[in-house]
């Protein structure tokens, strides 16, 4: 049977072969895929994961359960030698081999896009796992117990000092969900009130989430400094150094915890590849989602999701290409998997096209915000037109229907807002109290 090889399981990718064991016949093609994590992360999930709106393993979907006929493999593709049609797969222990296929398809997602700024990779974290979600949350809600017991001072401040860098999407979620949450967790600590909390957002631009009216951004605007949480426009970071924030504006302070959602970019594992990219690394693949050198069709080579620069035939997009987001991807898997079937029975493939519907975005409990052309709304009608879209696109029905009983248990008991630090080191007890040998000498 002709082999197919999907690397990656980010929404392309699960997608893909998810309507590939749908739209191929029995014995028609072996299909395999591979990706370090055995799921997906559902990412739009991230900012009520790291809110405690959501459990973490809810807003995942794991391959095994899922693709039922599809080959998973847990590792990394660390080469792809197309002219051989061979991948080398790199896993977490053992030795790399090499993998040969007939098809293979580039669904490797992306990364976080960062800059040399001082003190960023030591100090920040992203937003783009849900390792990263879980880990926001515990630190949050930690650095409220250790600030509860300490005096008002530098020390106090530093730990409920939130930054998040970039005013995107994702950004403006991350910070109204945290802003939330940080405002529930105050009537459990007598304390602490709302003016001892520092939100702090910075925006290399003049304006928030592009993706919205310029009215719709400032009403955005307006909710979060009503509650308290300052959004610096036309300001850069300039340092982070032991977690000391200073602005391109010449103001400083202090954070425990600082979170980067100033943009992706493609996988840096295209690279280790003799596929052709272009200038920001990204995959060239046409319409049809056939990877192309912008001449030739690149026989067996396929593309989709954030790490492919995909042609937007809508008009819409950014440079012509779609903007790298889970709607994108999600119907670019779907398209890829009828096409990569229908070649294999010599049929032509289709053109990617999608007209982007609107955007929608939850700024905190009860908030959120719509925009579809000239259509806005705002407040908890756009609050539940985002739990309602979400809820209903996380993959699979048990899924929807664990994020769903989520939210409705947190309607009827409120959001669980613990956060368990001791995960980051689970022996940390044990060792702690752990008998030891006596040292040789001592026992003579």
């Amino acid at each position: 049977m002709p082999k197919i090889l999907i690397v990656g399981g980010g929404y392309a990718g699960f997608y893909t072969a998810l309507k590939l064991e749908k739209w191929l016949r029995h014995g028609e093609a072996e299909v395999t895929i591979v990706d370090p994590l055995p799921y997906m992360t559902y990412q739009p999930f991230l900012p009520e994961v790291a809110a405690g709106s959501i459990e973490p393993r809810h807003a995942v979907v794991p391959l095994r359960r899922h693709l039922k006929t599809t080959r998973v493999v847990a590792a990394k593709v660390t080469g792809i030698d197309h002219v051989a049609k061979t991948a080398t797969i790199t896993p977490a222990d053992g030795d790399p081999w090499v993998e040969s296929y007939d098809t293979v398809v580039v669904t490797a997602g992306s990364v976080s896009r960062t800059f040399p700024i001082p003190g960023v990779a030591d100090q920040a974290i992203g937003l783009k796992t849900i390792e990263e979600a879980t880990a926001i949350r515990d630190r949050l809600t930690n650095n409220f117990e250790r600030a509860s017991t300490m005096p008002a001072g530098p020390a106090r401040d530093r730990l409920l000092t939130v930054v998040v860098v970039g005013g995107g999407f994702a950004g403006i979620e991350i910070f109204g969900e945290l802003r939330s949450l940080a405002s529930s967790l105050l009537s459990y600590y007598p304390s602490l009130t709302i003016d001892d909390t520092h939100f702090h957002m910075i925006e290399a631009l003049g304006r928030i989430m592009p993706e919205v009216s310029l009215k719709t951004s400032y009403w955005v605007l307006k909710n979060l400094a009503e509650r308290q949480a300052i959004v610096h426009l036309e300001t850069q970071l300039t340092s982070a150094v032991d977690g000391k924030v200073e602005l391109s504006s010449g103001e400083s302070f202090e954070s425990d915890l600082i979170i980067w959602t100033a943009g992706v970019m493609a996988s840096p594992m295209l690279k280790n590849t003799d596929l052709p990219i272009d200038d920001r690394g990204r995959l060239k693949v046409q319409a049809d989602l056939r990877v192309t050198d912008g001449e030739n069709l690149i026989e067996g080579a396929w593309g989709a999701g954030d790490v492919s620069a995909v042609p937007d035939l809508s008009g819409g997009g950014v440079g012509g290409f779609c903007v790298p987001n889970a709607q994108h991807a999600v119907r670019q898997g779907k398209l890829l998997a009828k096409n990569i079937a229908g070649s294999l029975r010599g049929e032509l493939p289709a053109e990617y096209f999608h007209k982007n519907q609107g955007a929608v975005a939850g700024i905190g409990l009860y908030t959120g915000v719509f925009q579809s052309n000239k259509l806005a709304f705002k407040g908890i009608i756009a609050w539940f037109m985002h739990r309602g879209y979400h809820g209903l696109a996380i993959p699979m029905w048990e899924r929807k229907i664990r994020v769903f009983s989520n939210w409705i248990l947190n309607f009827l008991l409120k959001r669980d807002m613990t956060g368990i630090i001791a995960r980051d080191e689970p022996r940390a007890a044990f060792e702690e109290f752990a008998s030891r040998p006596k040292p040789a000498s001592a026992s003579k």
